[in-house]
């Protein structure tokens, strides 16, 4: 059998090349195969590190990290944003939020003339609207849009305070160090919404008290309508509004009663959290890392090791253990070409910030250069949808 197994994947095996096209925002940001990073930078609060790999055909996971200015005004807030959006589906979602989530939240944040937890929370509102806007004008020529979705995961760091708000389930996990011990421990920071918590399907089920299929165990995975994992989303419209859960939808995505009431929702978990001089980092993460590291072994890794490389060496230690679990080498993994590398494990993004206490607590008054950097990976037609994604595909986030 797995003879069978190799002989499969040397035929997918791809020579090495420069065949693809490489996009990051920032020209820092390097690639390796199918591996995205940028080792080390500077926000206004300290450090970062980013990484990507990609195992879709069309990469789905976007992200970005913002430092400067929070607000169209050049008096207004300053601080950090890091965003992770975790696309299902097709890219299309990932890339809109990516495009202009934080444009929304600049604009809502000199309106209030501060950072809040309503100015975050209207700006997913306003991004959840403008994709809508995208799906009715493009649903007549292109109808599988209307199940395009992401996962949206921000951070946002301003005043010594730091929001976190989530829909889906990627993830946000600090490192604090303890002054008794000096151990760094984990603490998760983001509350993620995937059907396999059950207190998620309690909320469903309290949601919908009417339908009895709103949450089903399928392959010994719990999904929302027998379709998707996750509760809460930016996009999926097929699970939102009724017009789009029609033909010429793929049959796949229909369900048999009409949509009576939004299945899913875009509404996100925020905190907000006063940061401490203990506190060391925080590590955004898509759901791909956290299928291979819990959050204490994520957290060990960064501490013990320099701050250059960070995100890149969490990735590879999830891929390590990916193709362990398969009963493979490391270095054959990394020779499987996107697409077939989707059997192996996820499109994964990682940033790491670092946080330093003198920084975090002047940063309101710090007005440093703005900085702008976006996750690479291959570069193909922004237009372009992914071919036919099966339901396990869409709805495995």
């Amino acid at each position: 059998m797995l003879s069978e197994l190799m002989n499969f994947l040397r035929s997918c095996f791809r020579p090495r090349s420069n065949r693809y096209v490489h996009t990051g925002a920032d020209s820092g940001g390097r690639q390796d195969g199918l591996l995205w990073y940028k080792d080390t930078g500077q926000h206004i609060n300290g450090d970062f590190s980013m990484a990507v790999v990609q195992a879709n055909n069309l990469l789905e996971d976007q992200s970005q990290l913002e430092s400067g200015s929070l607000s169209t005004h050049e008096s207004g807030a300053y601080g950090t944003f890091v965003g992770v959006y975790d696309g299902h589906g097709g890219p299309e979602t990932s890339r809109y939020i990516n495009d202009h989530l934080f444009q929304h939240l600049k604009r809502f944040c000199s309106e209030q003339q501060s950072m809040s937890v309503d100015v975050i929370r209207k700006a997913f509102q306003a991004t959840e609207e403008g994709f809508l806007s995208v799906v009715t004008r493009e649903w007549p020529m292109k109808p599988q849009i209307a199940a395009v979705g992401s996962c949206c995961l921000v951070g946002v760091i301003c005043n010594g305070t730091l929001y976190i708000a989530n829909c889906g389930d990627s993830r946000a996990v600090l490192g604090r160090i303890m002054k008794a011990t000096g151990e760094v421990l984990s603490i998760q920071l983001s509350q993620e919404h995937n059907a396999s918590i059950e207190s998620v399907r309690q909320e469903l089920q309290s949601l919908h008290p009417d339908d009895p299929h709103i949450v089903v165990l399928k392959h010994n995975v719990w999904r929302v309508k027998g379709l998707i994992q996750i509760s809460r989303s930016i996009g999926d419209v097929y699970l939102k509004k009724a017009e789009f859960n029609r033909e010429p939808l793929f049959s796949k995505f229909r369900l048999r009663d009409p949509i009576k009431r939004p299945i899913l929702s875009a509404d996100p978990a925020i905190s907000e959290i006063q940061l401490q001089p203990h506190d060391q980092f925080i590590i955004f993460a898509s759901d791909g890392l956290w299928e291979h590291l819990t959050n204490q072994e994520a957290v060990d890794i960064v501490q013990k090791h320099p701050r250059n490389g960070s995100a890149k060496r969490l990735i590879k230690t999830a891929l390590q253990e990916a193709a362990k679990k398969r009963e493979m080498r490391y270095s054959d993994l990394k020779k499987i070409d996107r697409g077939v590398r989707r059997h192996f494990h996820d499109d994964i993004t990682v940033i790491v910030v670092f946080l330093d206490s003198n920084l975090v607590s002047k940063a309101s008054s710090v007005k440093g250069p703005n900085l702008s950097v976006r996750g690479g990976g291959i570069n193909l037609p922004p237009n372009t949808l992914a071919p036919y994604a099966t339901t396990t595909e869409a709805g495995n986030t």
